[in-house]
């Protein structure tokens, strides 16, 4: 089986990686191959909305974009991780939202079994809105979306590496990943 994460930070190492790193552990000590897509890393390009994948099934911005597009036919699975900005998503991690157009028609995560993380600068810093941005577009991928203990994993973390003092936090993202496992073995079976 397969997953893919993507961390939707731009910081390396960002508190947001760090919890999608925990979520894809449970996935991995279970023999899953797993492939993390570093948006840090990588340059995404915003949709230019010429809508000429909408005619050829290609999108013809030549960027990393693509490797992201195979990942989306590979893998059995996906998580998602976001830091809070303007009480939403990433812009890096919303390009790849949004270039999905593409391949849309293809439905590629189509049955496919998802989980979020948000990770905001305070209690009320729209971890929520996050949420439920990336669950709402699984939702429209047809993806199974699968809660951690709760929803998707919340937490409040401010300053790089804040996250790795809240063994709580560590936790739910571990709960995400398991819960991910138990549901897509249920699904292959």
């Amino acid at each position: 089986m397969n997953v893919m994460g993507i961390s939707g930070t731009p910081r390396k190492k960002g508190n947001s990686e760090i919890l999608l790193r925990y979520a894809l552990k449970p996935l991995k000590n279970n023999g899953w191959n797993v492939k993390t897509f570093l948006l840090s890393e990588l340059t995404i390009k915003p949709c230019n909305a010429c809508e000429s994948c909408k005619e050829t099934g290609t999108c013809i911005i030549n960027d990393d974009m693509q490797s992201i597009y195979y990942a989306f036919r590979w893998c059995n699975a996906i998580i998602i991780s976001s830091p809070v900005y303007s009480r939403n998503v990433s812009s890096q991690l919303l390009s790849v939202l949004d270039r999905h157009y593409a391949v849309k028609f293809d439905k590629p995560l189509e049955g496919k079994v998802g989980g979020a993380i948000a990770v905001g600068r305070g209690t009320c810093g729209g971890q929520t809105i996050t949420i439920n941005a990336i669950y709402t577009w699984m939702l429209s991928c047809g993806i199974i979306c699968v809660p951690g203990e709760l929803n998707g994993v919340t937490a409040v973390a401010d300053e790089p590496s804040d996250i790795l003092n809240q063994e709580n936090r560590l936790k739910q993202a571990e709960i995400l990943g398991f819960n991910i496992l138990k549901v897509a073995k249920l699904l292959q079976k």
